[in-house]
This record gives structure tokens, sequence and C-alpha cells, in this order.
């Protein structure tokens, strides 16, 4: 366990009401059996249901196919599920589909799917609002926040944003939505009442995939994905940026906590394995870090702030984070692969069992862990997710140098001249990347007869018209 500065702070406060996205003043809801944490996987299109009350896999909700089924039209089921949101009364989860542009509409009693909507190219996420009226899904691949109705669930208008919006978070109060962009370098205030742009905040970069607010209403925190940063701004005009955190590679997620000693944010960096915990006032300094496993993504608290649960990219867990300690206390075995969002509703299911319309862990959701790295440090993650004769590869890489272009290779040794490209692909301003890759790559690595010699993964920088000497290679165990 690594502490950083005020290593007795964590020690001294409890959890109390208010967490989010519901105000400071709400109750405090206790973890019970009646709660549930959800984990969106994108790989095998599936939600995996926790009950937090025993740390324990419910069971699984399948809202489509593993590969390679989505080659053929797809009339049915959803693809690359990604994204999730509940209703404020906690009776309806929202599930996004980024590939079959969907969000769909989920009884979180019984797990049945009530309704699909189809919106615009490569939604990413989608929440209500505090008023329980709409829905407002972000259109990543377009311009624009697709505004459903949460009765009918169809879409009513669209809000003009810079393109590429990631995500929309609310206050607590419903008088703003904080919509921030993926592919432009600023965030938008939209006014929930009028549907206008009321502000706008600078990000330093392009790539934000996640936006939160304070329980307070007083703060709003995104990640930049691609340089490795967070940005607090004030939330309530002129939406003034209070602070910008240096947090590390593939920074992920952000999300908050309000305990009786104020609020702390937990986020996720993806390529160092870790949460790292800041206090959201006065210096804002790191007061924990948390090594969590490979490539934490989304990140949710308990409805009463005791606990902060956390989706595993590269891995197949639920982490479950004691916040009174900043210590991991359980780690629960997900149903599917590559987990994204997380999200805990409390009291999900008022009653029963909550196991309706779901499904037990599937042997095809097994999962192959590896790491890649330099002198036996560990700098990358490598998760091969079967999908019966092929599989994804997925690597979470890291330690490389900014904005250079590498290959992901295949090798029998470590000349240049000895690999075998699977994908190319450039580091982002922060020396990271995340590769994906479909194939039977692990038949490829065994060699396809009995005298033909294993090959590792290697990551190599191009020079010229070829390919330079590893940079990375295939480490003997997953933790270097």
């Amino acid at each position: 366990m690594r502490w950083l500065a005020v290593p007795l702070l964590a020690l001294s406060f409890s959890a109390r009401g208010g967490q989010p996205p519901f105000a400071a003043s709400a109750p405090a809801i206790p973890i019970t059996a009646h709660d549930r944490v959800y984990l969106a996987e994108q790989f095998s299109n599936t939600v995996s249901v926790v009950d937090p009350s025993t740390n324990t896999l419910v069971g699984v909700l399948r809202l489509g196919d593993l590969f390679p089924a989505n080659l053929s039209p797809l009339y049915r089921g959803q693809l690359l599920v990604h994204g999730l949101g509940f209703s404020p009364d906690r009776r309806t989860l929202v599930v996004v589909g980024i590939g079959s542009n969907s969000v769909a509409f989920v009884d979180t009693a019984t797990n049945q799917v009530k309704e699909v909507t189809y919106v615009g190219r490569s939604p990413h996420e989608a929440f209500f609002t505090p008023d329980g009226r709409e829905v407002w899904v972000t259109v990543r691949g377009e311009d624009y926040v697709s505004v459903l109705d949460a009765r009918t669930h169809r879409e009513v208008r669209r809000i003009a944003v810079p393109p590429g919006p990631g995500m929309t978070a609310f206050s607590p109060d419903g008088k703003y939505g904080f919509v921030c962009s993926s592919f432009t370098p600023e965030t938008v205030v939209v006014s929930v009442q009028s549907h206008r742009i009321v502000g706008r905040v600078k990000q330093e970069s392009p790539f934000c995939p996640n936006i939160a607010v304070a329980p307070r209403g007083d703060q709003v925190w995104f990640t930049l994905k691609d340089t490795g940063r967070v940005t607090v701004f004030e939330g309530k005009p002129p939406f003034r940026v209070l602070r910008s955190i240096a947090t590390g590679p593939l920074t992920n997620h952000v999300n908050l906590v309000s305990t009786t000693s104020g609020q702390f944010a937990y986020v996720t960096v993806g390529a160092l394995d870790e949460v790292q915990v800041y206090r959201t006032e006065g210096d804002f300094a790191r007061v924990a870090t948390i090594p969590v496993g490979a490539a934490p993504h989304g990140i949710w608290p308990s409805g009463d702030g005791s606990r902060m649960y956390v989706g595993l990219e590269n891995g197949s867990e639920l982490v479950v984070i004691d916040t009174a300690r900043n210590e991991v206390v359980a780690r629960v075995g997900a149903g599917g692969q590559a987990s994204q969002a997380v999200v805990y509703v409390p009291g999900a299911v008022p009653q029963g069992d909550g196991r309706e319309h779901l499904v037990p862990r599937e042997a095809a959701g097994g999962t192959v862990h590896l790491a890649l790295g330099t002198g036996g440090t560990r700098r990358s993650t490598v998760a091969i997710f079967d999908q019966g004769l092929t599989q994804v590869l997925q690597v979470i890489a890291g330690g490389l140098e900014p904005g250079r272009q590498y290959v992901l290779a295949l090798t029998t040794q470590s000349r240049a001249d000895g690999l075998e490209p699977i994908a190319r692909f450039s580091a982002n301003p922060a020396g990271a990347a995340v590769i994906d890759a479909v194939g039977p790559i692990r038949q490829l690595a065994r060699g396809t007869t009995t005298d033909a010699p294993v090959r590792q993964l290697v990551i190599a920088p191009t020079e010229g018209d070829g390919l330079g000497a590893p940079v990375q290679v295939q480490l003997a165990t997953p933790g270097g």
C-alpha cells in the first residue's frame, strides 16, 4: 500500500449522506441486499450485476452476442456495451451500446429490457436529469446531445454542442448539465430548463471521457485521458477553473464521495493500475494512492459513501475500496469482458433476489492476463478475451515516447526483422495508448505445428519504412 501526504487523514472520517448523483442534503443510504452495482462490459456485450452486501456476482444481463456474430447484419442485440446511468427513483438503468447506437432501458427490479432507443453515431454515456423527466445522451460520433423523454423513451430534441461530446453530469439542483468533449478542447454548461449553452470551460486537451459533479454542487471534475490530467472548475457562474492536476497516463473516470471530513475525489488511472484520492478543498492534495489491478476504468460510490467500486478494464474483477481506510477490502469476479462504466444503484431491487432475466457467468467469458515491460518492470498490461475460436486482444500501454509511432507484434526473438505486426498505433501526449485487435491470437502465439516456436508479444517503434528493436517485451509473469 502506498500512502502520500497526510497518511492519518483517511482514518479520521466516516461517510455521510449525499453521494453522487444526489445532493449533499440527501440522506445516507446504508448498503443492503436491495442495492446493486452494475458493470458495462464492451467485448462481451453484457452487464454484470453485483450484490454489494455480500460482494457476490448475482448474474449477467446479456444484451448482445460475442464476436464474430456482430459481423453479420445486427438486427437485434447491442454491440460494445459501454455507458451506464440510472433514474432518480432508482427503478430504471440505462445502458449505452456504442457500436449499435443504442440506449437500453432496463427495469432494475426484474432486469427486463423495457425498450431500446436508437440515437446517432457512437453514443458514449447517458444520464437522467435530476427531476427524472429527461435522459441526455452524449452522441460522441457527432456534435449534439440527444434528449430523450424518460417516459416515452423517444428523442424530443437535440442540443448542439462542440463535436465529440463525451459525457453529461448534472448539478444536484438540476439547473445545469455539464457536457465535456472527447474531440474538442471545450466543456460547455447547458441550462436544463432552456437547453441552451450558458457557459464554456476550456479543456487543456481534446479528449475528455468522464465528468462528475460534487454533491454540494460547488465543483465539477473532468478527466483528460490523452494528457493524463484532471481539471476542477466551479459549479456555478462564472465556472472558473480551480485546479489542473497531473494524474497519469490513461486517466479514465472520476467520482466523488461525501464524508464528515468533506468531499474527496477518486480518480482511476488506467496505465498506472491505481486509484488516486484527492482533497476537493484547499490545496487539492493527493491523500492516497490505491493499487487496484489492471487498467481501472469506471468508479462509483455506495449510497452511504463508505465504499467505492472500481471496474477493471483489463482485469476480471470489481474492486471494492473502503473509503475510511482507502484500502481494497474485496474483489468480486465479474461476468463479462472489458469493464467500462460502473454505477451503484441503492434500492434497485425492492424485493426478491433480483436474479430474473440474468444468466450465470459463462465459460466463453474467460480472459488471459499478460504484461509487457522493460528490464523486468511492467509498463503495459494485456488482456486476451476469449470469444470462442477467436480472441479480442487489448493492450493498455504506458511508458512510451509521446507522439511516437509503434507496432504491437509477435516475435520469437528480439531482433526487429523477426517481428510479425498485429497492430500499429501512436502513443498519446502522456506516452500511453489503448490497442485492440481481433483474431486467433493465442493460436498464433502457440504456433500452428507441434514443433513451431512459441511466440511472444512485444512493442517496437517504427523507424522509416521498418521497425526498430522492441522497447517492451512480454514478461514472465503478469506482475513483472
